[in-house]
């Protein structure tokens, strides 16, 4: 039973939901869902039903739900010093300790942190700052972003031009010019099924390489890429693919953008994707994990390489006409320290890469025989299962069957949360890092539940 009828209208009448049917939601045809108070890896709406996150959010809440240390240093600095700006040199003791606490994690080549709100607006700075790199370094023709089909890496102009989803760019006028996507390495998802790994690696190189001759390595400034495939499927690359993938942009001066929105702070069982699979970023971006979502805040990190020659730019031009109200926001930069403090503390990252195995191959045991489950695949904490209409040819639903949307509904009224991924009939899982081995169980028996109350 409704408790309270009138935020229900409220909500249908006033709140723009992202990511919605807007038309389902505003006529009342679809359930709205109105959350009141969460703890741990919980979640509670005001009907009172209690539900497992296991997506912890969206991908952001990584410490978990209801941790007192965080809130309390927000209130804090919100006492102390609610903001004040970042513009021509002003800080804040919390977005300076901050900067260094990143530093301090990120590998060792990176320089400075520039602060934004969002990962959306983390990748938008990391393009701005490459085309102004290459002005600077009088290659005004040197411009492109290689992207990767089935990358995601936010939604605005130019971020939702790299995602590589077909939802952000239909009827949007998306992507813009400047952008260019190349194959995802989506071994399950190969074109050939008789290639092997490293034959398939050799293929996305190829690719890689074929796109570059195409449009001149000249003209292409920058490859963006998650370490992980994170909303286009939750895909692990194949062995061998990062070397690969580093020796042509090196060889042909594409400076490459690691966008750790995702994996960064510990999602993969190491504290950055970069140095999970030997990544040399130029630039990092990063959000969710950064306050695990206590409060919004996103970050450029820039290489050495990078923030010498941004210098160089501002000794020729004056200062750099780049900024946000709202960079290093105290009040957020708070929440920021006091999160990776309890990261460390409570040893988050080694178990996100504990837990986490054990919950991929929990699920992969639990579901092996199913005549529907094409692959189970995983990182650290992040677990994906894919479905198939038929497993020995690999033959896929049709879209319109609805078949994750359907599971994902079904694992939701067993009390777990996962999400139904775009583009495919994927259940993705990326439980908060403090999952227990307990729990990964919880979310594997409601999945195998999820799934034959669907498929059998």
């Amino acid at each position: 039973m409704l408790t309270n009828d009138q935020l229900g209208a409220w909500d249908r009448e006033s709140f723009f939901h992202p990511s919605t049917h807007l038309a389902q939601h505003a006529r009342g045809e679809s359930h709205a869902r109105i959350i009141t108070g969460a703890d741990g890896c919980y979640i509670e709406d005001r009907d009172g039903n209690r539900f497992l996150d296991a997506f912890a959010g969206l991908y952001c809440v990584n410490v978990g739900y209801g941790r007192q240390q965080i809130a309390e240093a927000i209130a804090a600095q919100a006492k102390q010093l609610a903001y004040y700006h970042a513009y021509v040199g002003h800080g804040t003791e919390v977005s300076i300790t901050l900067s260094k606490m990143i530093l301090d994690r990120a590998p060792e080549t990176m320089s400075k942190v520039y602060f934004g709100l969002g990962g959306s607006d983390a990748n938008e700075t990391a393009v701005k700052l490459v085309w102004y790199v290459n002005n600077i370094l009088g290659r005004p023709e040197k411009k492109k972003i290689i992207s990767r089909w089935r990358g995601y890496h936010g939604s605005g102009l130019m971020t939702g031009s790299l995602t590589g989803l077909e939802l952000f760019h239909k009827n949007f006028d998306l992507p813009l010019d400047r952008v260019l996507h190349t194959v995802a390495p989506y071994y399950y998802r190969r074109a050939d099924l008789d290639q092997s790994e490293a034959e398939f690696v050799a293929h996305c190189v190829a690719e890689l390489e074929a796109l570059i001759h195409r449009e001149g390595a000249h003209t292409i400034a920058a490859f963006i890429a998650e370490p992980v495939l994170g909303t286009g499927g939750i895909v692990p690359p194949p062995e061998g693919y990062w070397a690969a993938i580093q020796e042509v942009l090196e060889r042909h001066d594409i400076l490459l953008i690691a966008d750790e929105v995702v994996t960064g702070f510990g999602r993969l069982g190491s504290m950055f994707g970069s140095a999970h699979y030997g990544l040399r970023p130029d630039i990092i971006t990063i959000a969710k994990g950064l306050t695990s979502a206590y409060a919004p805040l996103s970050g450029s990190i820039v290489s050495d390489k990078v923030w010498t020659v941004l210098e160089q730019g501002t000794d020729e031009n004056g200062a750099i006409g780049h900024g946000w109200t709202y960079s290093a926001h105290p009040i957020c930069a708070a929440a920021g320290v006091a999160n990776l403090k309890l990261i460390d503390e409570l040893d988050l990252v080694a178990n996100a890469g504990d837990v986490g195995a054990y919950l991929t191959s929990s699920m992969a045991e639990a579901l092996a025989d199913h005549p529907h489950v094409g692959e189970v695949r995983g990182e650290g904490m992040l677990c994906a299962v894919e479905f198939v209409r038929d497993k020995k040819s690999r033959t896929f639903f049709d879209a319109g069957e609805t078949i994750g949307p359907q599971i994902a509904a079904a694992l939701l009224a067993q009390g777990v949360i996962g999400r139904a991924m775009p583009q495919g009939d994927i259940l993705g899982f990326a439980p908060p890092l403090c999952l227990s081995r307990q729990e990964a169980e919880q979310v594997v028996s409601a999945t195998v539940r999820a799934v034959e109350s669907v498929l059998g």
